[in-house]
């Protein structure tokens, strides 16, 4: 365990379980340098407890370095749920979970993420002060749908030579708050939508409501398009996938859509032009950050507008250098959190 928070320049890992409740979850921090970590909080039915440590601990770097490009005054961090096969009070689960955010005193400010809700916040609310996206706070994932929007327009005309996405193929990969936001956006946009989804219902709306062409989950990966929007879980662009892709660029909402640095290197060498998804995702972090930080709705959307300027950048100094856009968002991250 130590070696991999070494691996990850991990400062902190805390592990607390409440059998009253069912509660057993992991909280990491990556790195405080710039202010109190933050990160959002997974509530998941993981295969082990191994993969949930490593799930919280590579997340927690990411949400490091979104934060340090996005220019916020935060850390990274990351909270894990282990779900049980049976829940017997939610509520009262994330409350007890709130206690133990209430215990690093300030150290952790947490978040809705993969299976949780504002309303789950809402019951952490009642043991900490350290929570956002509470009911009164607001969904994050409508910014992080317009943040990767801008950035899927920046990244089509550094690859494509435009920012009009008239007819332009776009392959959405899940169709979830976040994923199914931005294919409206795209839709409205004139983009020519494929979309897949394991749940059926998601994807017949995105037919019936934005116009979109429904692809098997297992064949969208190899489908020709111009954009890949992964806007599922991570781990997407991996040895047997990057291989399979018909696409120019790849551009989307995931999380740690690289299940290695290595596909980074892959994608590039195949001239396809990977966003840093901790780049083109961070629409939500900055919501989040801001609005609890008491920042007006202007200010947000005007710091929204950063990440399209920020990628745009990254593509000139990975087009200077001859390098992978992830290899140089990395460079400039610990840049800033560390000064190498």
């Amino acid at each position: 365990m130590f070696e991999t928070m070494a691996a990850t320049r991990l400062e902190s890992l805390h592990l607390a379980q409440d059998p009253r409740s069912g509660l057993r979850a992991i909280i990491a921090i990556h790195n405080s340098r710039l202010g109190p970590a933050l990160g959002g909080c997974r509530f998941l039915a993981y295969p082990s407890e191994q993969s949930a440590l490593q799930d919280a601990m590579r997340l927690a770097q990411s949400m490091s370095y979104k934060a340090a490009l996005a220019g916020l005054p935060h850390g990274g961090g990351k909270a894990v749920i282990l779900r049980p096969a049976h829940v017997d009070n939610r509520a009262a689960l994330f409350e007890a979970f709130g206690r133990m955010v209430e215990s690093l005193g300030g150290a952790y400010i947490t978040a809705v993420d993969s299976g949780t809700s504002s309303a789950d916040m809402d019951c952490v609310a009642q043991g900490t002060q350290h929570v956002t996206s509470t009911s009164s706070a607001g969904d994050p994932s409508p910014y992080t749908a317009m943040g990767v929007f801008s950035g899927i327009r920046a990244t089509a005309l550094a690859r494509l030579g435009s920012d009009d996405l008239e007819g332009v193929r776009i392959a959405v990969q899940g169709l979830g708050q976040v994923g199914f936001a931005l294919a409206e956006q795209l839709a409205a946009a004139g983009a020519e939508l494929l979309v897949s989804d394991y749940d059926q219902g998601r994807v017949q709306l995105a037919v019936e409501q934005l116009g979109a062409t429904a692809v098997p989950s297992a064949q969208l990966i190899e489908t020709p398009c111009e954009i890949f929007a992964p806007c599922g879980l991570g781990g997407v662009l991996n040895p047997d996938t990057v291989g399979r892709l018909h696409c120019t660029v790849v551009a989307g909402a995931a999380n740690n859509q690289l299940s290695s640095p290595q596909m980074a290197d892959e994608l590039e060498a195949r001239g396809i032009l990977y966003a840093p998804d901790y780049v083109i995702n961070a629409g939500g972090l900055i919501y989040v950050s801001l609005k609890h930080g008491g920042q007006p709705l202007p200010a947000i959307t005007a710091h929204l507008a950063r990440i399209a300027l920020r990628l745009t950048d990254i593509y000139a100094h990975a087009q200077a250098e001859k390098r992978s856009p992830a290899r140089v968002a990395d460079s400039q991250a610990e840049h800033l959190l560390y000064g190498n």
